[in-house]
Protein backbone atom coordinates (compact mmCIF):
# COMPACT_ATOMS: atom_id res chain seq x y z
CA UNK A 1 0.00 0.00 0.00
CA UNK A 2 2.66 2.31 0.69
CA UNK A 3 4.97 1.74 -2.24
CA UNK A 4 1.59 2.41 -4.58
CA UNK A 5 0.73 5.67 -2.71
CA UNK A 6 4.77 6.69 -3.18
CA UNK A 7 4.03 6.11 -6.82
CA UNK A 8 0.92 7.01 -7.62
CA UNK A 9 0.28 10.40 -5.07
CA UNK A 10 0.30 14.15 -7.32
CA UNK A 11 2.73 15.08 -5.42
CA UNK A 12 6.02 13.89 -2.84
CA UNK A 13 4.84 12.00 -0.26
CA UNK A 14 7.43 13.19 2.75
CA UNK A 15 5.44 11.54 6.08
CA UNK A 16 2.70 9.47 6.91
CA UNK A 17 0.65 10.38 10.10
CA UNK A 18 -1.15 7.27 11.66
CA UNK A 19 -3.64 6.82 14.69
CA UNK A 20 -0.88 3.83 16.14
CA UNK A 21 -3.88 1.35 15.85
CA UNK A 22 -2.20 -1.38 13.66
CA UNK A 23 -1.23 -4.74 14.90
CA UNK A 24 1.49 -4.76 11.73
CA UNK A 25 3.22 -1.03 13.05
CA UNK A 26 6.74 -2.57 13.23
CA UNK A 27 6.92 -3.54 9.35
CA UNK A 28 5.07 -0.65 8.22
CA UNK A 29 7.55 1.47 10.63
CA UNK A 30 10.61 -0.11 8.64
CA UNK A 31 8.95 0.44 4.96
CA UNK A 32 8.36 3.73 6.38
CA UNK A 33 12.23 4.96 7.34
CA UNK A 34 13.46 2.59 4.18
CA UNK A 35 11.69 4.92 2.30
CA UNK A 36 12.70 7.76 4.44
CA UNK A 37 9.30 9.13 5.39
CA UNK A 38 8.64 10.99 8.56
CA UNK A 39 6.19 8.68 10.59
CA UNK A 40 3.77 10.79 12.73
CA UNK A 41 1.52 9.02 15.48
CA UNK A 42 -1.41 10.46 17.07
CA UNK A 43 -2.05 10.19 20.56
CA UNK A 44 -4.55 7.32 21.40
CA UNK A 45 -8.88 8.26 21.52
CA UNK A 46 -7.96 11.74 19.69
CA UNK A 47 -10.03 10.88 16.44
CA UNK A 48 -10.70 14.76 16.05
CA UNK A 49 -6.97 15.34 15.04
CA UNK A 50 -7.42 13.16 11.89
CA UNK A 51 -10.88 14.43 10.75
CA UNK A 52 -10.46 14.05 6.88
CA UNK A 53 -9.36 10.33 7.52
CA UNK A 54 -12.77 9.84 9.44
CA UNK A 55 -14.57 11.72 7.22
CA UNK A 56 -12.69 9.73 4.22
CA UNK A 57 -13.58 6.64 6.29
CA UNK A 58 -16.96 6.82 6.64
CA UNK A 59 -17.87 7.66 2.96
CA UNK A 60 -15.84 4.74 2.29
CA UNK A 61 -17.70 2.51 4.51
CA UNK A 62 -21.07 3.71 3.25
CA UNK A 63 -20.68 4.65 -0.41
CA UNK A 64 -18.35 1.34 -1.33
CA UNK A 65 -18.08 -1.35 1.06
CA UNK A 66 -22.19 -0.83 2.41
CA UNK A 67 -23.40 -0.97 -1.63
CA UNK A 68 -21.57 -3.43 -3.00
CA UNK A 69 -21.69 -7.53 -2.86
CA UNK A 70 -17.68 -7.23 -2.39
CA UNK A 71 -15.51 -10.45 -3.54
CA UNK A 72 -13.45 -12.13 -0.62
CA UNK A 73 -9.90 -12.48 -2.78
CA UNK A 74 -7.94 -9.72 -3.06
CA UNK A 75 -7.06 -10.14 -6.82
CA UNK A 76 -10.79 -9.49 -7.57
CA UNK A 77 -10.98 -6.82 -4.82
CA UNK A 78 -8.69 -4.77 -5.91
CA UNK A 79 -9.97 -3.22 -9.37
CA UNK A 80 -13.24 -2.14 -7.61
CA UNK A 81 -11.12 -0.83 -4.43
CA UNK A 82 -9.18 1.53 -7.31
CA UNK A 83 -11.58 2.12 -9.17
CA UNK A 84 -14.11 3.76 -6.78
CA UNK A 85 -10.70 5.44 -5.34
CA UNK A 86 -10.99 7.27 -8.61
CA UNK A 87 -14.40 7.88 -8.59
CA UNK A 88 -14.00 9.18 -5.23
CA UNK A 89 -11.02 11.56 -6.00
CA UNK A 90 -12.03 12.36 -9.74
CA UNK A 91 -15.73 12.70 -10.02
CA UNK A 92 -17.28 13.09 -6.71
CA UNK A 93 -17.67 16.68 -5.46
CA UNK A 94 -16.65 17.15 -1.62
CA UNK A 95 -18.83 19.97 0.30
CA UNK A 96 -15.32 20.93 2.76
CA UNK A 97 -13.33 21.35 -0.77
CA UNK A 98 -16.18 24.15 -2.11
CA UNK A 99 -17.51 21.38 -4.43
CA UNK A 100 -14.45 20.30 -5.87
CA UNK A 101 -13.08 17.25 -6.57
CA UNK A 102 -10.08 16.41 -4.65
CA UNK A 103 -8.04 15.93 -7.69
CA UNK A 104 -9.33 19.29 -9.23
CA UNK A 105 -8.63 20.79 -5.52
CA UNK A 106 -5.11 19.58 -5.68
CA UNK A 107 -4.67 21.58 -9.01
CA UNK A 108 -5.77 24.70 -7.64
CA UNK A 109 -2.60 24.57 -4.89
CA UNK A 110 1.10 25.50 -5.04
CA UNK A 111 3.46 22.90 -3.61
CA UNK A 112 5.60 26.02 -2.96
CA UNK A 113 2.63 28.27 -1.73
CA UNK A 114 0.70 25.88 0.20
CA UNK A 115 2.99 23.86 2.95
CA UNK A 116 1.85 20.69 4.23
CA UNK A 117 1.20 20.04 7.74
CA UNK A 118 4.00 17.35 7.64
CA UNK A 119 6.46 19.21 6.55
Amino acid sequence: MLDKLIATAPFEVKGIQVDGGSEFMSVFEDHCRENGLELVVLPPKRPDLNGCVERAQSSWRYEFYATYDLPSRIDKLQPLIDAFAYRYNHHRPHQALGDLTPAEYLSTLSAKTQPSHMS
